[in-house]
């Protein structure tokens, strides 16, 4: 396994972009993966904004600063591929986010690639009810085990905010699924 420095520095040549790129590939393909399928739900989608996000980083990497993390980075460009994508799709739709995404997590019912059980399934439910932001925090600290100063490269907000926002949904979740039918 490449360090993350050298790794970097062979994305940055022309001569060894490419191979760099396949090692970045494999390494963060997965991790991405389910970061972006959280958001969007759909698998089908998750492949589609996962191929955009790579994308991005290919044309973008000779700009990376190194003033973060390189998946960090990644992960900022991943997110905020996600979230234009849902947003894009609600709009086309006619309809607000928050609907669209209920209408999305409905579809996990009949979505042969989601392999939760029922509790999982609540549990999305949950999360679909929370704000966007919310979300986000909670599926990084929740799923990922992300540490919140690392939450904090990618969605460029205080430490402390996200504390907070973690809690919150943290209690609307509790409270959805305790008043669960």
């Amino acid at each position: 396994m490449i360090d993350e420095i050298t790794l970097i520095d062979q994305l940055q040549q022309s001569k060894t972009k490419e191979t760099a790129f396949r090692h970045l590939l494999s390494q963060y393909k997965e991790r991405l993966y389910w970061h972006i399928r959280k958001i969007v739900i759909s698998h089908d989608d998750a492949d589609d904004v996962l191929q955009n996000t790579f994308i991005k980083v290919f044309k973008n990497i000779d700009s990376f600063k190194r003033d973060s993390k390189l998946y960090s980075w990644m992960y900022r460009i991943a997110t905020n591929e996600a979230i234009t994508f849902i947003n894009k799709k609600a709009k086309e739709k006619n309809i607000d986010i928050n609907d669209y995404q209920q209408q999305l997590v409905s579809s996990l019912d009949s979505d042969l690639l989601f392999t939760g059980d029922e509790v999982q399934l609540i549990l999305q439910k949950a999360i679909a009810t929370l704000p966007q932001k919310q979300q986000l925090v909670f599926n990084m600290k929740y799923f990922e085990e992300m540490k919140y100063e690392e939450i904090s490269n990618v969605l460029e907000t205080s430490v402390g905010a996200l504390k907070a926002s973690y809690h919150i949904a943290v209690k609307k979740i509790e409270k959805f699924i305790k008043n669960y039918n």
